[in-house]
């Protein structure tokens, strides 16, 4: 061992390389439900860069859940609709639609975003070990040795029970492990700017201007706004004079110069009526966009989530979302597993419920880049990039006991309900309030004459597993127990939620359904738990 090395014999829970928005997300989680984390990450500073902007109503709700919704909205705007000039035609004005959904699309800058995340997760003691760059890992079936570079040319041998690797598309975990990588890129390189724009385009409304080609990229100008009124994350293609034959596959080409305020400019003039002034030019870079999809998620005590394992085109804004989402659904099995409380098997259900997705969003962000611009003026319906329509149906930790039944089915997101009312709280509460937490919730419809029944069901389950919520929800008050918290959906608003059939409804801590059954006797829920809880 060298005179710069220093080891550690002593196994720590979990190594998190990478603290952008996914890494963040997952450090949080992690610390949330119990489990202490290291994080590090190979730059000195956070990104200045506005890569990601748009926060889907998905993201929101799993922000909510983490407690952090609120410090998000009130950092970023809501994304109202787009203007849309295609083909040089008049504008059209679409207004976003609301889904009837708990929140709309915010726009946020990606380094807001990792700002918000990073004081959240300081509130559990852990910060970011910056100039910490991963060399090389090794695994085995005990734990993971993991050879960690600082930034004063020390390095530092470590092990740990599990190692995520959140390092972006390039990362040094993926290619540590050998992960294949498949897809491939596109030929066409962008441009970025952060500029303010003179123009009459309504606070929080995107704009778009493009001019489809035969057989080639069309020609393009959108602009996305930010908070600041008038300024906005600008892309278009990038003019060969810019593109040298360096640099990687995807992202910001940080060892090309970035396109000149006159560059952007130029493109303007061209695409956008009346030719709008663009000024302040905070910064710019060259952008190459990628499609790729890791053959593996995991491999032994190490996983891969976010950029490492996904890369797409932007269109949708569906890449930084996707990653929360990898880490939001991690988190809570790894932290289970490591409290001793979850079979070990429960991780093996990472890969197939998030790789399965990252196809998805491959797929269908790919051909939307495709068809960008073909819709002649009207903006395409984007229920599918709010991410609420993602289901593990018929995944390896989904049952369904009630099969025909209406309503959600066991592997959809669990919707919200508004309107519950509790004894003793004067003011109505929303489902999602009363799933917020860390646990697995058991949801019971109770009919009337049913407490009695219901309260010895919670009870039973409870004295079995100790860490699962039971709650009734029933349209007569029903008393409190220390089993069993009632809620009265007086309109009906739960059953009309999740249809009158299933009587029996369980959410993960991750609000998606595991296991739903017609009978609360059904001994589905105890397979199911069984299969997730060690004990």
């Amino acid at each position: 061992m060298g005179d710069n090395m220093t080891a550690s014999s002593s196994a720590g829970p979990v190594l998190v390389v990478g603290a952008g928005p996914v890494g963040l997300t997952m450090a949080a989680e992690l610390a949330r439900h119990g489990v202490r984390c290291r994080l590090i990450d190979r730059a000195l500073q956070p990104s200045p860069y506005c890569r990601a902007i748009g926060v889907t109503p998905r993201t929101l709700e799993a922000w909510e859940d983490m407690g952090i919704a609120m410090q998000m909205i009130d950092r970023g705007l809501w994304l109202t609709g787009i203007r849309s000039v295609i083909a040089d035609q008049p504008a059209v004005d679409t207004i976003a639609p609301t889904y009837d959904l708990p929140y709309g699309e915010l726009g946020l800058a990606q380094y807001e975003t990792e700002r918000v995340l990073t004081e959240h997760l300081a509130g559990f003691g852990i910060s970011v070990e910056r100039g910490a760059e991963l060399k090389s890992l090794a695994p085995d079936d005990a734990d993971v040795t993991a050879t960690i570079g600082k930034a004063d040319g020390a390095v530092e041998e470590a092990k740990f029970a599990y190692v995520i690797g959140c390092d972006g598309a390039h990362s040094a975990v993926r290619k540590g492990l050998g992960i294949e990588f498949q897809g491939e890129a596109f030929p066409w390189p962008f441009m970025l700017g952060d500029v303010h724009i003179d123009w009459d385009v309504p606070y929080g409304m995107a704009f778009r201007a493009v001019r489809p080609k035969e057989d080639a990229p069309p020609d393009m100008f959108i602009a996305i706004p930010l908070p600041e009124p008038g300024r906005y994350r600008v892309s278009m293609m990038a003019p060969p004079h810019l593109v040298s034959n360096g640099g990687t596959d995807h992202g910001i080409q940080s060892e090309m110069k970035g396109p000149s305020l006159a560059d952007l400019q130029a493109m303007a003039d061209d695409m956008v009526p009346g030719k709008p002034r663009l000024t302040d030019l905070r910064w710019s870079s060259i952008f190459r966009i990628s499609m790729r999809l890791a053959v593996q998620y995991r491999q032994g005590r190490v996983f891969i989530a976010g950029d490492a394992a996904h890369i797409h085109p932007p269109t949708g804004g569906q890449g930084m979302n996707t990653g929360i989402q990898d880490a939001y659904n991690l988190a809570w099995k790894l932290a289970l597993v490591l409290r001793g409380e979850g079979r070990p098997e429960l991780l093996d259900t990472y890969e197939p419920e998030r790789q399965a997705v990252g196809l998805e969003v491959i797929e269908r962000t790919v051909e939307a880049s495709k068809n960008y611009g073909r819709e002649r003026g009207k903006a395409p319906d984007r229920l599918a990039d709010t991410q609420v329509l993602v289901s593990y149906r018929g995944g390896p930790l989904t049952l369904e006991d009630a099969a025909g039944a209406a309503g959600p089915v066991a592997g959809d997101r669990a919707p919200d309900v508004q309107g519950l009312q509790r004894h003793g709280i004067g003011f109505p509460l929303r489902l999602f309030e009363v799933l917020k937490g860390t646990g697995h919730v058991l949801l019971l419809h109770v009919a009337e004459g049913e407490a009695e029944e219901a309260i010895a069901h919670a009870k039973a389950l409870r004295e079995q597993w100790g860490s699962l919520r039971v709650v009734a929800i029933s349209r007569t008050p029903l008393p409190d127990t220390p089993y069993l918290a009632g809620f009265v959906d007086a309109v009906g608003e739960f059953a009309r939620a999740y249809g009158g059939e299933a009587r029996a409804i369980l959410v993960r801590p991750d609000g998606y359904i595991g296991w739903r059954g017609t009978a609360w006797g059904d001994q589905g829920i105890k397979g199911y738990l069984g299969k997730v809880f060690s004990s």
